[in-house]
């Protein structure tokens, strides 16, 4: 199979799909690997790299998309490459369709084959492309979420773990998933005080069990949210629904009676967000302020760390990647229904029921291609 890895060109995105390691990988497998010129530089991997490694080098995105059967990406296209997408071709990336209805359109009109990393799905629901970056992004969701509470940048003026004689910053998280789990992990490190909140009660009892003392359990509503919001410094939305758009559980309304200060950090919003004044931001312009309430809601977050989030998401993509070079991507989601669940655009149709559901459009089961 040819298989073509172009650069990144979202906002301050420096990852990039495929390392030089992987493509030795599928190069002795016997499928022809072509790498946009510089496209892993932001990563730390040079074009003499995957030279080495059995790549070719092509200057120029078209040149990239017009020569692949399979496109393997770390973010979903941007506008420039909605017409570069073309029919039957295996399009392979994160896309979060069902927040983005201008993408998922232009996914069907392209007639590629769109199989996204968020939605392949394990038989305990795990989704285990996500995981990596999730991982990522709740640790930074915290990092983040710190600096952003100091003065200079218009938070509340806390240190995140206090000193002695002096509380330290309460840290609220929405969602107790991998996300809420390991931005707890950092908070509870760095000695705030912690509350996860999430609607699974055996989750939490899980995490009351495995977290340190300083991290404390509670049962997500609405009711319990409002009650916290007034008395918390920093609240990180840590909600994900597989393939479909989160819920907001902090409305405009519910902002009056935050701190000014208050840092909210949505890792959600690449999802539609679980905060509903959320937007996506850039790391170029991460934040924004509506009543006196910092907003950081940065979309592509594990970006900022390129050669951590390289290498962790290639880690798990990899032999997805090979399995569909291997067999084409019809046998292999036929063998593989966790790769199958990947499956969101096919030929112009929507075979992923939470897309559809997300704009209101037809739905087709993805049985109807496999079978």
């Amino acid at each position: 199979m040819i298989i073509g890895v172009p650069k990144e060109i979202k906002n301050n995105e420096n990852r990039v799909a495929v390392t030089p390691s992987g493509v030795l990988e599928l190069s002795k497998r016997g499928h022809q690997v072509y790498i946009q010129s510089t496209a892993g530089i932001g990563s730390g991997f040079t074009d003499k790299e995957y030279i080495h490694a059995g790549a070719g080098i092509l200057d120029s995105m078209e040149d990239t998309y017009g020569i692949a059967e399979m496109i393997i990406k770390v973010k979903e296209p941007v506008e420039a490459e909605y017409n570069l997408c073309k029919k039957d071709q295996l399009v392979f990336t994160y896309f979060h369709l069902a927040s983005h209805e201008p993408l998922t359109k232009a996914m069907m009109e392209s007639k590629a084959i769109c199989l996204a990393y968020e939605t392949v799905e394990k038989p305990d629901k795990s989704l285990p492309l996500l995981v990596p970056m999730s991982e990522v992004a709740g640790r930074m969701s915290i990092q983040e979420g710190a600096k952003y509470l100091e003065k200079p940048l218009k938070g509340r003026g806390i240190l995140l773990g206090g000193v002695p004689g002096v509380r330290p910053a309460k840290v609220m998280i929405l969602g107790g998933g991998v996300v809420g789990t390991n931005a707890a992990k950092m908070a509870a490190g760095m000695g705030a005080d912690v509350t996860i909140m999430d609607l699974n009660l055996p989750r939490l009892r899980y995490l009351d069990d495995v977290m340190p003392a300083n991290v404390n359990t509670f049962a997500s509503s609405e009711y319990n949210i409002k009650e916290l919001i007034s008395s918390h410094d920093l609240i990180i939305g840590a909600v994900l629904i597989p393939g479909a758009k989160a819920p907001h559980l902090i409305r405009r309304d519910m902002l009056k009676d935050m701190k000014p200060g208050t840092v909210l950090v949505d890792v959600a919003v690449d999802q539609g967000g679980c905060i509903e004044t959320c937007k996506p931001t850039t790391h170029e312009n991460p934040t924004f302020i509506i009543d006196d309430v910092v907003h950081y809601c940065v979309a592509n977050m594990p970006g900022a760390v390129p050669y951590t989030s390289t290498l962790a998401l290639t880690n798990a993509t990899l032999p997805c990647a090979i399995q569909l070079a291997d067999k084409g991507w019809k046998k292999a989601c036929n063998e593989n229904r966790e790769l199958a669940l990947g499956l969101n655009v096919i030929n112009g149709e929507i075979v992923y029921e939470g897309v559809a559901e997300a704009f209101g459009l037809p739905f087709t089961p993805v049985e109807n291609y496999l079978n």
